[in-house]
């Protein structure tokens, strides 16, 4: 995973030796003991020198260079016996700059603002000095000089120098949050606050800055983080005692009122003794530390030891070649590229590249030595290394005697146990619950392809479930024997158990064998489930058939209710379930989505209905039939007849003369208003004795004198009603009064003043339709006139009246006949007048004109007057008969053409040579018979003039069925060419 190369033999140039590097974004930064700093751009493949030493002043030495992530704004201190100097270099200077207000002062640490920083500008960097101070400074390439330098913290009580220091900055809307770790070799501060670095600091100016001691003896202490995407996720302390690392956790920003707690920032802290790297650790100690994602690359002399992080071992050891010719110099540190990816080691003379390829591939099974499976599933590459990880987890828990949780993580394997193995091991212990748990998780990583393994192990967890269900359940029955009535575990353990079960077999339906299943369901006697199963693999007939043997008909009826039901199981099971819950059974047919036939559920209905019910419960099957016939329309006459004869059965008739009264066919077309059978309804009310029932049915079939002979037995108001009905036949109208009126002047034992005075006010009930006359032959013949006297002088009056509207009718008819003689007289001398320029409405020319014509049919006519025959309408429009009629022929339908061509044909053959000569208004006369009837061509005149100018054809019917025809005809073939889209 690591390697060494060298990288650059003369890494100084030339100019002195190799005292310190700094690398980053692929820019290397050497310093030299002599002043110089070469600069090294492996993008590019440049160099550049630049000599930082002053004139005059002897022994000068770079103590430590600065880069930042990007590679562009570096820091160089330069020291001698005398003085200090720090200097500021831009990627594109070629001179550098010093920072005055730093003088005096060495620079031991830098941590940039790697959040912020652009290419023009540092903004806030904090400085470290060998004195224990923290300065705070910000340069801009564009100024002369640096714009500020603020003293931050120092160490007062005890000044070392800071060796490290690290500054991440987190933005929470307009806030920014600031964290800063600064090390000393035996000290690890941390500062955060929000606002500017300023603030933060003067927060710990009176207090007592938080940090973490670890004293002891180091060659060179130092401080290293890394992170991804300019955030650092983790650090590690090369401290005296061991290597002090952790995790970073900056997503989260503390409140104002822990700014001091910065160990809340700090997860995960661990402490790596030498004692576990290098074999003598009280000499052996590392001069220089690396950090990569997974390791720590620890420099101890010329060796460089690879230590794992996580499992805290030396995976690789590297040593450095030495050249004779250079005296076998001794490595001075290493520095890392986080930008880059790079790792450096570099002695007086040269600088190593250290490659790492790939090193997080072994990184799963170090997380699963170290139990930390989460992780090691995390860093799986494939399938294989997944499955041994889960191996590993369910061997530990078996070993624990977790095997429910083993049997979970056995399942997830495929390649490293197999499934016999793994079953055989639940077997030897008699963990029929892990075994059971181990099967049921096999499912769910089962392919679809598997279908024949998916069912033995499907019918395997299911016999397991049952075996349980069973044991659980001897165990409650023991107990309720020895008397605990009690809830506990054992019936409740037996209730979940169950139920788990039924999930089961929701879940595997359809990967479960059908036949088997039931089979093994039976042979544990689990009814309940049996029918649970019936129910997920739709056999509702076995269902249905199940609960309506245990009386259960809400369970049915829920069932027939289901979209997928076929209906003929409605039909099957509709007599026992109207027997077991009749209302019920009628909500679920008239609430179902089905469109049940009545006429099929007839059977249930008259079973139901044969049966006595309370007399106070309301008849279930009326109430459907009602729904099917006012809510459905059925027109059935079954299920009308069967509804009459609930009706007939009543006690009650009412119900009975309201269903007979009902119009149920009204509005439907050619349909009639009732579907009954009136022949069976009236023999059926026969046998009950529903007389008015009767009357009603003897009425609506047109048997009226029946009606009222029966009426009379039972109402004689009834019987008047009946005769009422009867409008469009006066004769029996007055036939069917005249049996009533006999009835009354028959009925009782009155007196013959009562019975003539009962007469006289019936009479009065007609409405005129009876007379005193009609009813005297049903007195007695010793009757006497003086009783009558009254009604025969009101009969006489009404005769009179009568007399006297018939004169005035008279009188009116022969004034109706003599205008009707006027007005025909009138017509006779009817005219029109005709312009002189005025023209034909169809040829254009003029109407008084002279010209010649063809007439219809193409004959040729000619005429003795000058002006050619011609018809005026009312509304005007004039045209030449000729015209008019060749119009009318062409445009009139077919029937109507034939006719006016044979009137032609006939007026042709009888001679006449001239159409017809008439107008409009038929003011011209025609010589006439002697005998005052019209001669054969008159005749034959009038019918044409009836056909061609019965009205004007441009203002009639004939304008108006022109408008459904087409503008071009398919006869006109070269305007349909003309008129087709392009």
């Amino acid at each position: 995973m690591f390697s060494v190369d060298t990288l650059e033999r003369n890494a100084s140039k030339g100019h002195g030796l190799v005292t310190s590097v700094a690398a980053a974004n692929n820019v290397l930064l050497v310093g030299t003991n002599k002043g110089w700093l070469v600069h090294h751009d492996f993008a590019g493949t440049d160099s550049n020198e630049l000599d930082l030493s002053t004139r005059g002043v002897i022994d000068q030495w770079i103590h430590k260079v600065f880069i930042d992530p990007g590679g562009r704004h570096s820091l160089a201190t330069i020291c001698s016996s005398v003085t200090a100097d720090t200097y500021y270099i831009h990627g594109k200077w070629k001179k550098p700059r010093v920072i005055s207000r730093l003088k005096g002062m060495t620079v031991s640490s830098v941590a940039w603002n790697r959040q912020q920083i652009n290419e023009a500008f540092t903004r806030e960097v904090i400085l470290g000095t060998t004195n224990g101070q923290l300065y705070e400074t910000a340069i801009e390439e564009k100024d002369k000089k640096e714009k500020y330098v603020k003293l931050l913290f120092e160490i007062t009580e005890a000044p070392e120098p800071f060796i490290g220091v690290q500054m991440e900055t987190v933005t929470t809307g307009t806030a920014v949050r600031y964290f800063v770790m600064a090390a000393t070799p035996s000290r690890l501060y941390i500062f955060q606050g929000t606002t500017s670095l300023e603030a933060v600091f003067m927060s710990y100016a009176e207090g007592i800055a938080h940090f973490t001691e670890l004293p002891g003896e180091i060659p060179n202490s130092e401080l290293h983080f890394y992170g991804k995407q300019r955030r650092s996720e983790r650090f590690a302390w090369l401290a005296g005692p061991g290597i002090y690392h952790g995790h970073l956790n900056l997503g989260t920003s503390p409140s104002a009122n822990h700014t001091h707690g910065g160990e809340s920032n700090v997860e995960s802290k661990w402490l790596l003794e030498y004692s576990k790297i290098f074999d003598n650790a009280s000499t052996a100690k590392p001069c220089s530390l690396a950090l990569t994602e997974f390791h720590f690359l620890l420099l101890s002399n010329n060796l460089l030891k690879v230590v794992n992080r996580v499992s805290q071992k030396v995976v690789e050891e590297e040593r450095f070649d030495s050249r004779v010719d250079l005296g076998s110099p001794t490595m001075l540190g290493l520095c890392s590229d986080t930008a880059g990816g790079a790792f450096y080691a570099f002695d007086e003379n040269s600088i190593y590249e250290i490659t790492v390829q790939d090193e997080g591939r072994d990184m799963w099974q170090v997380y699963s030595s170290l139990k930390e499976y989460t992780a090691a599933l995390e860093h799986c590459r494939d399938s294989l290394q997944r499955d041994c990880v889960y191996a590993a987890q369910a061997e530990a828990a078996f070993e624990a005697g977790d095997y429910s949780r083993a049997a979970s993580f056995y399942a997830k394997t495929t390649q490293v146990a197999t499934f016999e193995e793994v079953a055989l091991k639940f077997v030897s212990v008699g963990e029929s619950d892990a075994l059971r748990t181990y099967l049921l998780r096999k499912l769910d990583y089962m392919s679809k392809e598997d279908r024949s393994q998916i069912t033995m192990v499907s019918t395997w967890a299911a016999e397991l479930y049952l075996d349980k269900i069973n044991r659980l359940l001897l165990v409650t029955d023991k107990e309720d024997k020895e008397g605990e009535k009690e809830e506990n575990s054992a019936v409740s353990e037996y209730q979940s158990t169950v139920q788990e079960f039924r999930a089961f077999l929701s879940d595997c339906k359809d990967v479960l064998d059908e036949a088997t299943t039931v089979k093994l369901l039976g042979s544990y006697g689990r009814v309940e489930e049996l029918v649970f199963f019936a129910g997920l693999k739709e056999q509702y007939e076995t269902l249905i058939h199940h609960y309506v043997q245990q009386g259960d008909a809400k369970k049915a009826l829920a069932i027939l209710q289901k979209p997928s039901i076929s209906p003929e199981l409605q039909y099957k099971f509709a007599p026992a379930l109207i027997m077991l819950d009749p209302h019920g059974t009628v909500d679920a047919w008239t609430t179902t989505r089905l469109s049940l036939e009545p006429r099929r559920l007839i059977p249930a209905l008259m079973r139901y209905s044969s049966e006595p019910h309370p007399k106070d419960e309301p008849n279930a099957a009326i109430r459907y039939l009602e729904y099917c016939i006012r809510q459905q329309q059925n027109e059935d006459s079954a299920v009308h007849n069967l509804l009459l004869s609930l009706y007939a059965r009543q006690a009650e008739e009412s119900a009975l003369l309201q269903f007979l009264d009902a119009k149920h066919g009204k509005g439907r077309l050619d349909g009639p208003d009732y579907f009954y059978d009136p022949k069976y309804a009236l023999r059926l009310c026969l046998e009950e004795k529903r007389m008015r029932a009767c009357v009603y049915i003897y009425g609506m079939m047109h048997m009226h004198e029946e009606a009222i002979a029966l009426a009379l037995q039972v109402d004689p108001e009834t019987a008047k009603l009946e005769a009422d009905k009867v409008e469009d036949n006066e004769e029996l109208r007055k036939k069917l009064w005249l049996m009533i009126a006999k009835h009354v002047v028959q009925q009782g034992k009155a007196t013959k003043g009562e019975n003539i005075r009962k007469a006289i006010a019936f009479l009065k009930e007609t409405d005129g339709l009876l007379k005193i006359e009609d009813i005297l032959p049903f007195f007695p013949d010793f009757s006497l006139i003086d009783d009558f006297k009254e009604a025969i002088c009101t009969s006489l009056e009404d005769y009179n009246r009568q007399i006297e509207e018939l004169k005035r009718d008279m009188v009116d008819a022969t004034h109706g006949a003599e205008n009707i003689r006027n007005d025909i007289s009138a017509l006779t001398q009817r005219y029109a007048v005709i312009k002189r320029d005025e023209t034909c409405r169809i040829c254009g020319e003029r109407i008084l004109a002279p010209r010649g014509m063809h007439g219809a049919l193409g004959v040729a006519r000619s005429y003795s007057s000058l002006v050619a025959p011609f018809y005026v309408f009312p509304c005007e429009h004039a045209f030449h008969a000729d015209c008019l009629t060749d119009y009318v022929i062409k445009h009139t339908d077919k029937s109507e053409r034939d006719r006016i061509r044979g009137l032609l044909r006939q007026l042709t053959a009888l001679g006449n040579q001239e159409p017809p000569i008439t107008t409009g208004s038929k003011t011209s006369a025609e010589t006439a018979p002697a005998d005052g009837r019209p001669s054969p061509i008159d005749q034959l005149r009038a019918q044409l003039d009836d056909a061609v100018a019965g009205e004007c054809p441009f203002c009639g019917e004939l304008m108006i069925k022109e408008i459904g025809q087409a503008f071009i005809g398919s006869e006109d073939s070269d305007l349909v060419v003309s008129w087709a889209l392009p």
